[in-house]
């Protein structure tokens, strides 16, 4: 009954390869599709509402970003890795326990970042282009991008530990979620309060 039960529950043990990659290959590229297409939305709504210093001041403002999505897949692919290994060996404890290590850390990690933007937003604005005109923008974006890292990084990585425990549709379906609300938001917030 005990081996039935253990089969059951990890199906990465004992499906066949091709099915298993189906079954988290395909929702992770269409998650990272998603992705993707936050910045296409968001240039797409900035370059009509704001004009082309909108635009600007979010390519300045995409290295720092990128830094916290590195930051986010950090401890997202190191918790992936860890919980696989531990349900593997059959102790579920430790693979629980390193998902609340990785919760944790990436918190306390991006809230350093976020107070390292903050307090360096205008020399990074500068080292990544900014000109005299798109730096009122950057700053005001980047202010606003670099607040929300926390909830970015947590949520990458709590996204992370769900596809790894076996429900990458449910992990695809948070990143659609987030993506829908950004499209729907965009407009809102941009054309109708005139926030910019």
């Amino acid at each position: 009954m005990a081996q039935t039960q253990t089969t059951a529950e990890n199906q990465l043990g004992v499906e066949r390869i091709g099915k298993l990659l189906t079954r988290y290959a395909v929702p992770s590229v269409i998650s990272l599709v998603i992705n993707s297409l936050y910045n296409m939305v968001d240039q797409i709504f900035i370059g009509q509402g704001v004009g082309f210093l909108g635009n600007g001041a979010t390519n300045i403002i995409a290295p720092i970003a990128t830094i916290a999505i590195a930051v986010a897949t950090l401890f997202g692919d190191g918790l992936a890795a860890f919980f696989s290994l531990h349900l593997g060996k059959g102790d579920p404890d430790k693979a629980a326990k390193g998902v609340g290590n990785a919760v944790i850390s990436s918190t306390v990690i991006s809230i350093f970042l976020v107070v390292f933007v903050l307090l360096f937003l205008e020399p990074l604005c500068h080292l990544f282009g900014a000109t005299d005109n798109i730096l009122p923008y950057a700053l005001k974006y980047g202010h606003i991008i670099a607040l929300g890292f926390p909830c970015a990084i947590i949520a990458t990585v709590i996204n992370s530990a769900i596809r790894t425990d076996g429900s990458p549709k449910f992990a695809m379906f948070a990143m659609m979620i987030g993506a829908v609300l950004n499209t729907i938001l965009d407009p809102i917030f941009i054309f109708i309060f005139g926030w910019g």
